[in-house]
């Protein structure tokens, strides 16, 4: 698949997707979502086993491309306009909605609806100089695109309500501090850090990760009634079920 704003590479067992705005720090036109959303479709497909989501350029993304909605606004009819600015919400959902563990790698200026699909990845690694913001409120925007629900998710109520009231950039310890990132490393090691805990992980039968991985939204969205999950785990038909019975289980019986 071809695509304009971003390089999807599927070859290998991490698949590797690089915004690739670089020119406007990765800002989010309305093109850029509607190619995540279909590159998120493609890893549906795909026989990757992880996904890392990076940003080319000098930042991972500075969200909302203020020159593309401007001139969406002042051209387009208000249904137009409704659509265009759905695609943010369905760019997240589409990305929570990958079966792979998705693991963003964030650099410099993570802002606003950059902010908010970092929050729709699974895990975040982060170079100890990235500039967190969200900026909407100044704008006098509230913060959309599902931006709150998921971030009162990843760091609570209280940070989420600071973070978006005041508008005030925060740094990658206080993103840390907050339950948002996984790690912090140095700005030279963070595509490797990602690439290490996403290749970590894709090493692990595949079966059990997507389950724990849906199990777990399941958890949030208020279901607590999917322990039947693990029996589909039990079935030793399932090619990862028979991995999992020799070596894995060999490992627990006999760790030596």
């Amino acid at each position: 698949m071809i695509y304009s704003n971003l390089i999807l590479d599927t070859s290998k067992d991490v698949a590797i997707l690089t915004l690739n705005r670089p020119e406007r720090l990765n800002a989010l036109s309305s093109d850029l979502l509607e190619e995540l959303i279909r590159a998120a479709e493609q890893m549906e497909k795909s026989h990757s086993r992880a996904l890392v989501i990076r940003g080319a350029g000098r930042s991972f993304c500075a969200g909302v491309d203020i020159d593309t909605f401007m001139k969406l606004i002042e051209d387009s009819r208000v249904e137009q306009r409704h659509a265009a600015f759905k695609l943010g919400g369905a760019m997240g959902d589409a990305i929570e909605a990958i079966p792979q563990v998705v693991v963003a790698a964030l650099h410099g200026h993570v802002v606003g609806g950059g902010l908010v699909l970092a929050a729709a990845c699974d895990l975040r690694v982060a170079a100890d100089d990235t500039v967190f913001s969200i900026p909407e409120i100044d704008l006098g925007i509230p913060l959309g695109w599902g931006g709150i629900d998921r971030l009162t998710r990843e760091i609570g109520p209280t940070r989420t309500k600071e973070f978006v009231m005041t508008g005030r950039r925060f740094t990658a310890q206080e993103a840390y501090s907050a339950g948002f990132l996984n790690a912090i490393v140095e700005p030279e090691e963070v595509q490797t850090a990602a690439l290490d805990l996403a290749t970590t992980i894709a090493a692990k039968p595949r079966l059990p990760i997507e389950i724990t991985k849906r199990h777990i939204a399941e958890i949030l969205k208020g279901d607590r009634s999917r322990d039947d999950n693990l029996t589909a785990v039990l079935d030793f038909d399932h090619p990862d079920s028979v991995a999992m019975r020799s070596p894995y289980v060999a490992r627990f019986v006999d760790p030596e």
